[in-house]
């Protein structure tokens, strides 16, 4: 009983810190089952882009536990631009513990919350309005990925 009311508390705190801080623009997690993520389940994201005129801040969001075995994450990251369904492929190292182990981000208990650039800088100007698409995928060595909770994307339009 105490570890069911230890872990709605954990929940009820994610649920209540997550909406005081929406995004403006768009937002969606992934949770994944049983904390792992296989090298098959490649996450899609889907946004709308109705402003080409702002800059964007993207961001990855990972929630992964204190045993997660790595300081870093491998990504395969594919984005298709409307229109013309252009795609780019990027692989990207995401880096989630300084060099002394310490996790950044932010900590509840033994869940760690990432909110790392997608982009190089975090700074992403779309050129064509319409449906852009994100596709997500581990490239690590061991599969499944032990310890990740969820994996999202965040973007949000720079006020000036």
């Amino acid at each position: 009983m105490k570890k069911i009311i230890q872990v709605a508390v954990i929940l009820l705190n994610i649920i209540s810190f997550q909406a005081c801080i929406k995004s403006n623009v768009f937002e969606k997690n992934t949770t994944l089952k049983y904390n792992k993520w296989q090298k098959d389940n490649k996450l899609n994201f889907e946004f709308d882009i109705t402003d080409t005129t702002s800059d964007y801040l993207m961001f990855l969001t990972i929630r992964h536990t204190d045993a997660y075995p790595f300081s870093n994450i491998w990504l395969n990251v594919k984005t298709t631009l409307p229109m013309d369904q252009k795609t780019i492929e990027t692989r990207t190292e995401v880096p989630l513990a300084e060099t002394d182990g310490k996790w950044m981000g932010r900590n509840f208990k033994d869940i760690i919350e990432q909110q790392m650039p997608l982009t190089g800088s975090g700074v992403a100007h779309f050129n064509r309005t319409g449906k852009y698409k994100i596709q997500l995928e581990q490239i690590m060595r061991e599969n499944p990925l032990p310890e990740i909770m969820s994996v999202g994307v965040r973007l949000e339009k720079i006020t000036k």
